[in-house]
């Protein structure tokens, strides 16, 4: 499995809003330059987590993007699926934990993609923003992101 670049992308667009709002909406274009990333890029990837309802628009003078909940409340997982869909490793044990092909009653392999995909998302879902706000903190004191 390999997380896109708007995964990553997305990912680090919510932590840099997470440390730069204090409360007021983060400009993109800042985002941008902070994160290195073109504007028009980060545009498609906030308008995926906008529709998604992890962040929302403010307009005119003073706009940019704030963060709808507390970033506790956001698993790097609930972040990542918006732009990646599900994080599963192979199509067989997507969602619905059935596999649909027509060796399923003879796999032993799904076990092992079922077991990736455990491990894939007990770390994805148990690690918030606010862990990665505070790793921040720790790795790089008094240094914009």
């Amino acid at each position: 499995m390999k997380i896109s670049t708007k995964g990553r992308y997305a990912l680090r667009l919510m932590l840099d809003v997470a440390l730069h709002s204090h409360g007021a909406a983060v400009p993109l274009r800042d985002v941008a330059q902070r994160q290195e990333i073109s504007d028009k890029y980060l545009e498609q990837i906030v308008t995926q987590l906008s529709r998604a309802g992890l962040v929302r628009s403010v307009r005119g003078a003073g706009g940019g993007y704030l963060l709808t909940r507390e970033p506790e409340e956001y698993t790097v997982g609930e972040i990542l699926r918006v732009l990646e869909g599900n994080l599963a490793p192979v199509s067989c044990v997507d969602q619905d934990d059935t596999c649909r092909c027509n060796r399923a009653d003879r796999c032993v392999t799904v076990e092992v993609w079922r077991d990736i995909q455990a491990a894939v998302s007990s770390v994805v879902d148990r690690l918030t923003l606010a862990d990665l706000v505070r790793r921040y903190h720790e790795k790089c004191p008094g240094h914009n992101v």
